[in-house]
Formats: C-alpha cells, sequence, structure tokens
C-alpha cells in the first residue's frame, strides 16, 4: 500500500487519484497540498494565487486561524450528533445564522448546495401543493434529480433525462418572458441574483423586486439560490441585500462553514413549521460543521469581509475594464464575483495563468471567472490582474 505524503511529487498524487477515481474530473497539471488565505502550494513547491476559491468555497480564504481553532476545539467535544438529539453548537448557530439574516427565518441544515436547492424544492411543493417550477436559462442548480431539472445548461440535464418533470426555464433577467409562464399553478420561481455557472451575470436593477411582485400575484414562492454569492461574496452579506427583496426561501452553502460541507435553507418564518418526518438528513447541522460555520459567519462579520469584497471587488472590476485586450467583449460582476467574457473560448487562457501562478475558474465555454478569497490582498490582486493583462494580450 503506498502512504500518501507531503513528499510525494505532483505527477505521482495525480497518477494516483487517476487510478482510483471513476475520473468525472478535468484534473489540472498540478496537486495541491497546502493553503493559506488566498494562496496555494502544490506538492513540489510552487506557490499559486488562488482565483478559484474552492469554487465559492473559500471566501474565508484556506485554513483560517477562526476555523482551524474551532475544529480543534469541537472535534475534541463532539463530532457527530442525528437531529433527533438537540446540540449546543447547532442551537447556537441557528440563533447567530437567524440574527444575520436579512429576513425572519427558521432554518433546515444539510450538507451542501445541491441538497439545500433540493430541499427547498420539495418545501415549495410542500407548501403550495403545486409541482410547478420556474427556472432561468443558463441556471446552475446543483447535480442531483430535482437540483439538476432546475440547472438549464443540457450538457449536464441530457445524459440523465428524463428528470423530474413540471419544470420550465425562461431567460434570466427578462420579466416579459417571466410574465408569460408564472401563473396560479406556479409553486415557485427558482433564481441567482447572480449567475454563477451561467456566465457571472449580475440581475439588473428593478429585476428581482418585479419577479418578488409576480410571485405575489399568482401565489407563487420566490426561492433564491445563494449557494455561490452568499457570505459575502458580492459586497454584502448575502446578495438578495443589494436589491432589498425578500424571498420565502434562501439556500446557501459553500463558504458557510468555512471550507467545510455544509448548507442550509432558510425559510421564511411567515410559513411556519413543516411536518415532522417530511424530510431529513442524517449529517445535517453535526456539531464540527455548525462550530466551523460559526466562527466563519463571527469572521466574516468581525473581519468586514462584505466591505472588503465590495471595495476590493470594485477595484477589481476596474482594473480589468481599463484593460486593452481585444479578445474582451464585457467584464463584468458584483463583489468579487468577476468574469471576464470572451471573444474565444476560455480554456487556453486558464492554462496560461496557470503557468503565470495563478489559478482561475469558467464560466461556460467563453468566460473567465475570478472567485479569490475575500482576505486577498490588493498585492495579490494586482498581480492577479498582470497575469491577466499578459495572457489576453499573448505576451
Amino acid at each position: 500500500m503506498l502512504i500518501v505524503t507531503n513528499m510525494m511529487q505532483n505527477e505521482t498524487i495525480i497518477a494516483l487519484e487517476q487510478q482510483y477515481e471513476v475520473g468525472l474530473y478535468p484534473k489540472r497539471p498540478l496537486a495541491i497540498v497546502r493553503g493559506e488565505g488566498a494562496r496555494l502550494w502544490d506538492a513540489e513547491g510552487r506557490m499559486f494565487i488562488d482565483c478559484v476559491g474552492g469554487q465559492g468555497a473559500a471566501n474565508l480564504g484556506h485554513c483560517h486561524p477562526a476555523i482551524v481553532a474551532a475544529l480543534q476545539t469541537q472535534s475534541s467535544h463532539l463530532i457527530s450528533c442525528p437531529e433527533i438529539f438537540p446540540n449546543d453548537q447547532r442551537a447556537t448557530y441557528l440563533e447567530e445564522l437567524a440574527d444575520a439574516l436579512p429576513f425572519p427565518a427558521r432554518i433546515f441544515c444539510c450538507n451542501s448546495g445541491a441538497e439545500a436547492v433540493e430541499a427547498s424544492i420539495k418545501f415549495a411543493r410542500l407548501l403550495t401543493g403545486r409541482t410547478r417550477i420556474i427556472a432561468a436559462m443558463r441556471s446552475f442548480h446543483g447535480r442531483t434529480f430535482g437540483a439538476l431539472s432546475a440547472t438549464w445548461e443540457p450538457k449536464y440535464r441530457q445524459p440523465f433525462e428524463p428528470l423530474v418533470p413540471d419544470f420550465a426555464h425562461v431567460p434570466y433577467d427578462n420579466m416579459e418572458a417571466l410574465a408569460q409562464v408564472v401563473d396560479d399553478e406556479t409553486a415557485a420561481v427558482l433564481l441567482e441574483p447572480v449567475q454563477g455557472e451561467g456566465g457571472v451575470r449580475p440581475a439588473s436593477p428593478g429585476y428581482l423586486e418585479g419577479v418578488r411582485r409576480l410571485c405575489d400575484e399568482h401565489g407563487a414562492l420566490l426561492l433564491v439560490d445563494e449557494v455561490q454569492t452568499g457570505f459575502g461574496r458580492t459586497g454584502r452579506l448575502f446578495a438578495i441585500e443589494h436589491s432589498g427583496v425578500t424571498p420565502d426561501m434562501m439556500a446557501l452553502a459553500k463558504s458557510i462553514a468555512g471550507g467545510l460541507p455544509m448548507g442550509v435553507v432558510a425559510l421564511h418564518e411567515r410559513h411556519g413549521v413543516l411536518p415532522p418526518g417530511s424530510h431529513g438528513t442524517t449529517f445535517g447541522g453535526n456539531p464540527l460543521t455548525c462550530a466551523a460555520a460559526r466562527a466563519a459567519l463571527r469572521a466574516l462579520i468581525d473581519e468586514e469581509l462584505p466591505r472588503q469584497a465590495a471595495e476590493k471587488g470594485a477595484w477589481l472590476l476596474a482594473q480589468l475594464r481599463s484593460l486593452e485586450a481585444p479578445v474582451v467583449r464585457e467584464v463584468r460582476g458584483l463583489g468579487l464575483l468577476v468574469g471576464l467574457e470572451l471573444k474565444q473560448r476560455v480554456q487556453p487562457y486558464l492554462g496560461a495563468l496557470l503557468e503565470r501562478g495563478v489559478l482561475a475558474l469558467p464560466a461556460g465555454p467563453t468566460v473567465l471567472r475570478l472567485l479569490p478569497p475575500l482576505v486577498i490582498s490588493y498585492d495579490d490582486l494586482g498581480t492577479v490582474v498582470a497575469a491577466v493583462a499578459a495572457v489576453l494580450r499573448g505576451t
């Protein structure tokens, strides 16, 4: 048996994963073994500035001291405790999260963003007695069957059809198109305040307010997917706060617990409690992740990370918009959720950035997405801008 240690080289680690995994992930040619703040190191000691940000799960950066301390303390007390038994960490986190939410809510704890979206869909059908869910084109809500049915991208959906019935998709940010399909049989409208995987597309001013009014007119619920946009990413603690809209439910995950797997659904308290046994989870709300989530929420607030995201994001957007790069069609974003839409496929540019020590993401075939931790320094952001400029100009 081969024992994995930090002395292993990149190619050894990569080969070992490829030998035993089922092949779902296109691997990049490096193995990450250490992280601190907005920086990562591979097995051979090379440093990279992280603009992947755990695909949105690393808003606090890597190995934030508050998260490390919370895990060390809680792991010596209690790690697992199912929801049939009340727990001190869970109870306290529910109170603290409820205080931070932009609307009064009851909370369901789960393990991921897809699970939070899945639960939101189930709760909407349960509360309304209706089945029809309206989502947006270019949306991404997860890969489980309910969340996948709400996701628009055909390449994710088609291999697994038929999916859950009674889902429909309309163009994002288009009130006229939405008004044509929402009716008195609609259970809910499910939207992202900023489409992430769909190309980093913020909603236009007034759009979410219009969606709220339309849902109210037809007795439908408004479900907001803040899996990627929540916890400071867009310059507010929750992206829905930019519009002032109050949803019926909000799905949260990714950075909720400082990098640990966790998700929640915040259900507006006007909907009351749900029937016991109508949904559930084994690991959701376990003491270890709740302790980490408590530490993450405190750090976000105490370090004013939403404000930092707003200021750093405005600076980054201004820098990127000032680049003279003909290959760029548009630069858009909100806070530190930033996308550069290119006139050609993005994949070669991701590889070129990696060679310059910057890790970034696609958002569809032609959009370069930057999701740096909110703790990133301006010096590192400047390095990112310089690297992006160089690869876009081919220098």
